[in-house]
């Protein structure tokens, strides 16, 4: 059974099991296939509309899980007080901003378009705890790979914390390397090549991405409930992502021991020695059932955790002030066109009608051409500066 987000690096994993001796190419395919239903759940501390995903395992040789749809989303709490959800795209939002409140314990609800019914386990807000900082440091990691690395300080002078989970989402600019001001274009009523001055921005984009790994890590073992530069994230100064300026959001959730066993058995499972093993573990359960058959495989926790978070920012000659930049994402080769010649101009006024060539310069009549992705970075981000963005 195999599932995204959150589940996503049993999919990661499966070449893993492909190395071993294959010669020709095959076709992987699922044998044995039990569908089960996956939901995601988290609701915290901060005032928000809360989400929740639902959605089935997949086989392997499927493009990925099924949003389920038509599913009636609601939280209880023990004062009597609903918290609905609708569906929006592909997840569950609620209705309005709410928080969990310490003290109180919430019930998740789920039931599906066919009338299967679950319910998770009651849960309480886990104690209170603020990020202390994000520290980048320039290391060389176990693989011989320079970089930088983001590690996360905590300290909780009560002692009640003691299970964490991260999250991180990071933002970086893009600067396309061949962009021009002007476009070509051809004039099929003059049959001449022309420049028109581009009317949106698309030299500076900016892109975003979510965490995929489960990042976790306990102080129940140790003298003081203090974490210190927990590693979170590690970047390649071959990495382009970091090329200008780069931005992280982290995200700290506490957790119960409950949740916490929860997800270090999915990172255990996720490891390739446990998928190649001869003896597969069994089917484990979080704290989600069908209330009918409560012998039904439910994959998924409803965690009721804090969170506290924490951005920084930096640029690449912060950390690397006389090193050159990584890599673009794209090589950016030259294509060349003498429209002069029949051929190559055919060729050009077709790329240029497709979009498949953007104009980087010319020498008399040869025009020199680059990827969309080398001359338009709008190709394969976004150029809306984010909310948040500081320069």
């Amino acid at each position: 059974m195999i599932t995204k987000t959150l589940y996503q690096k049993f999919l990661l994993l499966i070449p893993v099991m492909l190395l071993a001796g294959c010669v020709e190419p095959y076709q992987l395919q699922t044998n044995n296939f039990e569908q089960a239903i996956v939901i995601e759940a988290t609701i915290t501390n901060e005032l928000k509309n809360q989400e929740i995903k639902i959605s089935k395992t997949y086989r392997l040789e499927e493009n990925g899980p099924t949003f389920e749809t038509g599913a009636h989303v609601y939280l209880t709490d023990d004062q009597g007080t609903n918290y609905e959800f609708e569906e929006q795209s592909d997840k569950y939002v609620s209705v309005v901003p709410f928080q969990a409140i310490a003290g109180k314990r919430y019930l998740l609800n789920v039931v599906l378009s066919d009338g299967k019914t679950y319910q998770s386990a009651p849960e309480v807000l886990t104690a209170t705890n603020q990020i202390e900082s994000i520290m980048p440091a320039v290391i060389t990691n176990n693989e011989g790979e320079r970089g930088v690395q983001f590690g996360v300080s905590s300290f909780d002078p009560t002692g009640n914390s003691k299970y964490y989970r991260y999250e991180y989402e990071e933002t970086y600019k893009i600067i396309a390397p061949y962009w021009k001001a002007v476009d070509l274009i051809y004039n099929m009523v003059t049959n001449q090549f022309e420049f028109v001055v581009k009317q949106t921005e698309s030299r500076t984009c900016y892109s975003t991405k979510l965490s995929n790994d489960i990042l976790i890590t306990a102080t129940s073992g140790l003298s003081e409930d203090r974490i210190t530069n927990f590693p979170v994230r590690f970047i390649s100064t071959q990495d382009p992502i970091i090329s200008y300026r780069y931005s992280v959001l982290v995200k700290q959730y506490i957790q119960n021991l409950e949740s916490y066993t929860y997800y270090k058995t999915l990172r255990e499972l996720s490891g390739s020695e446990s998928l190649l093993s001869q003896n597969q573990p069994g089917f484990f359960y979080g704290n989600i059932k069908n209330v009918d058959n409560p012998a039904e495989k439910v994959i998924g926790f409803f965690d009721v955790a804090s969170v506290s978070k924490q951005r920084i920012f930096f640029n690449y000659t912060d950390l690397f002030p006389d090193e050159p930049l990584p890599p673009y994402f794209y090589d950016c080769d030259l294509y060349q066109y003498d429209v002069a010649l029949d051929d190559p101009r055919t060729a050009l006024i077709a790329a240029l009608a497709n979009h498949q060539l953007f104009y980087y310069q010319n020498e008399g009549t040869v025009y020199s051409m680059v990827l969309p992705g080398c001359g338009d970075c709008t190709s394969f981000s976004s150029n809306v500066i984010p909310d948040f963005w500081e320069d």
